[in-house]
């Protein structure tokens, strides 16, 4: 696919140790997804993921915190004929957030077992794997 169809984001994966990940709802929208958003020109993915969680959740968290989780590519899910192409980035953590600028809510999602709302399809197909596999190493760590 051409550069025209493609978002390039950055997005987190924030895991807590009841086996949860933190994901929100953009308004107007009906996936629940990870935060994060697009990349500036210029703009590395850490310090674009750093900028959004800031704006969505006023959540300031250090480059540090986080482990890249590798580029994964999916249909959009509020973009028809959109493709995202995400730098993904996991940390652990429950970290207090506050919904603003484009987010109408934020919920923690099960990682295992039934999840009772619609996800986009990057967070079912890539990253909800992505953060069971690194729930898995926590657990056998302890």
């Amino acid at each position: 696919m051409s550069d025209d169809n493609t978002i390039r984001i950055a997005v987190a994966l924030i895991i807590n140790d009841k086996g949860e990940m933190l994901t929100v709802r953009k308004r107007g929208t009906e996936a629940f997804m990870q935060p994060g958003g697009k990349i500036d020109a210029g703009e590395t993915p850490i310090a674009a993921l750093l900028r959004e969680l800031d704006e969505e959740l006023a959540l300031k968290l250090a480059p540090e915190a986080f482990r890249p989780e590798g580029l994964h590519r999916e249909k959009a899910a509020n973009e028809p004929g959109m493709i995202v192409t995400a730098e993904a980035f996991s940390t652990f953590g429950a970290p207090d957030v506050a919904p603003r600028a484009e987010i109408a809510e934020y919920r923690w999602l099960p990682l295992f077992g039934d999840i009772d709302v619609k996800c986009a399809a990057l967070s079912e197909h890539h990253l909800f794997p992505i953060a069971r596999k690194r729930f898995a190493e926590l657990e056998s760590a302890e």
